[in-house]
């Protein structure tokens, strides 16, 4: 009966089974295995949601064997009762499209197997507890995740995706290792739960430089600028594989930040960091996706931007919203994916738009001191009744409320209709008490079990400003781009960025990518 409990621990086990059945079928038709690997999905989806009822009933445990620097342990917890629910979901609903979509492939039992070999990977992941465990399912993902990219391995380009996908998670891999290898020096424990609670006395010189590998690690694992070339090459896998890397796989990154959230919130240095790095991606992956004209493409991009966004989150220090963005993410980006095709469609069968509203300056300015008014009011009234959000929160809404003034920005245009500019203003107060409700549902949920953000310095502050001035500037530029759209400047830089700013083609040569595609 004490092991009855962590029923989320058995998730991974009915993939792995059906998996086993695929790989001893090679070279034969497919027969049962697509039927059987949504069952499998849909019985680990089960499993998951199980332990999330048994952690309300019975509250959070770990199981584990051997002892030292060769525990491997597992954690039910909310945060990872939260992740494996999420992956088992999004795994059980990639499978089940897999099913038509595959239909009819030679080797549509083998991807059926190697889809749900990574999916019990990923569920082993976000359950780990402790340092060995966690190495080894990313080790495991990156394995079976290569193999998915080369479905097709006569695609050059997907050869050459495939390429620098091994380069870069190889790397993180290498960075995670050491970290892991450090902490243990450090700290004398390879669980999870010893080591965030050795943290809190300090960090000693071995584990500063394990925040560092751990922060290298997250950046390369979440695509992070300028090492995001891979992310916006994985069109040539089939679409469940897309599906699965973007809304799963690739939060990979933040979720080792997040489970080690005391040992990294413990270096003010690697929060920095996190805040300037991830800031800078997510204003660099979306200038880069409005660009695009293809959607998956678009779609690519947008993932790195919000994988910016939520490092971002984490060097703020602010862990529940970076969960919840993980969750509200995840679930977006599968649905995108899966029905980008339709979404083609219905764009192409919509009676073309008439003229388009465009703010003057005056509009613009009018929208942001509306946003932030408004933002300001929701803010007042929440901490009165709910109690103070941090510094970093509130920025965090700042920043949030300028994407919501750029529409504000439409509806107050000179042309725009009366009926627009409330719906414009409408969405700026939704999204302001938006923004405060759920960051009390995710502060409730899991605020417990993660650190609060830390007390604002004069280097806190400092990032504070930058971030809100520089996604404030960003934001301002976006809302007045029709005023300046047809100058020969903005042609020239939309090329450029239509193109990433050619920092793909540049690792493509340092690694040999273009010769790799030829000869793999």
């Amino acid at each position: 009966m004490a092991f009855l409990p962590v029923l989320t621990f058995l998730a991974p086990l009915p993939l792995l089974i059906v998996a086993l059945i695929a790989a001893l079928r090679p070279g034969r038709r497919p027969g049962a295995v697509p039927m059987l690997a949504e069952g499998a999905a849909g019985l680990s989806l089960l499993l998951a949601l199980g332990g999330v009822v048994q952690l309300i009933l019975t509250g959070a445990r770990d199981a584990g064997i051997g002892q030292g620097a060769w525990l491997f342990a597992l954690r039910l917890d909310a945060v990872s009762a939260t992740m494996a629910l999420l992956v088992a979901f999004v795994g059980w609903v990639v499978v089940r499209y897999s099913r038509t979509y595959l239909d009819g492939e030679a080797r549509e039992g083998a991807f059926h197997g190697l889809m749900l070999s990574v999916l019990a990977a990923v569920l082993v992941l976000v359950q780990s507890g402790s340092l060995g465990v966690l190495v080894a399912a990313f080790v495991a993902v990156g394995v079976g995740l290569r193999q998915l990219l080369l479905f097709y391995p006569e695609r050059a380009e997907a050869r050459r995706a495939a390429a620098k996908f091994t380069l870069v998670w190889g790397a993180g891999d290498a960075a995670l290792v050491l970290a892991a290898v450090l902490l243990w020096v450090a700290f004398g424990t390879a669980g999870i739960a010893g080591l965030t609670q050795a943290a809190e006395a300090g960090l000693p010189v071995a584990a500063q430089v394990a925040v560092a590998l751990l922060v290298l690690a997250a950046l390369l694992k979440t695509a992070a600028f300028p090492l995001h070339g891979w992310l916006t090459e994985v069109m040539e896998a089939p679409t469940p594989v897309s599906a699965l890397l973007h809304a799963g796989i690739i939060n990979g990154g933040g979720f080792l930040l997040v489970r080690l959230a005391e040992v990294v919130q413990g270096s003010p240095g690697a929060m920095a960091a996190l805040v300037m790095l991830g800031g800078f991606t997510a204003l660099f992956g979306a200038a880069v996706m409005l660009t695009q004209s293809a959607v998956k493409t678009a779609l690519a991009w947008s993932t790195v931007a919000q994988m910016g966004f939520m490092l971002l989150q984490c060097g703020l220090g602010l862990w529940a919203l970076a969960v919840l963005h993980i969750v509200a993410h995840s679930l977006y980006k599968a649905h995108a994916f899966l029905s980008s095709g339709g979404a083609v469609r219905a764009v192409a069968s919509v009676r073309r738009p008439g003229p388009v509203a465009v703010p003057g300056l005056a509009a613009v300015a009018r929208a942001f001191a509306l946003a932030l008014v408004l933002y300001a009011v929701v803010a007042g009234v929440f901490g009165l009744f709910v109690g103070p959000k941090s510094e970093q929160a509130l920025a965090l809404g700042a920043i949030l409320i300028f994407g919501v003034a750029y529409l504000v920005a439409q509806g107050l245009a000179d042309a725009a209709p009366r009926a627009l500019t409330l719906r414009t203003g409408a969405a700026s107060l939704a999204a302001a008490v938006g923004y405060f409700g759920f960051h009390v549902l995710a502060g409730a949920v899991w605020g417990p079990h993660l650190p609060a953000a830390p007390e604002a310095g004069a280097l806190e502050w400092a990032l504070i400003v930058l971030a809100v001035l520089s996604f404030g500037t960003v934001a301002v530029a976006q809302a007045l781009f029709p005023l300046w759209a047809n100058h020969p400047a903005a042609a020239g830089l939309r090329v450029h960025l239509a193109n990433g700013l050619y920092l793909n083609a540049v690792l493509d040569r340092l690694i040999g990518g273009f010769r790799v595609s030829k000869s793999l």
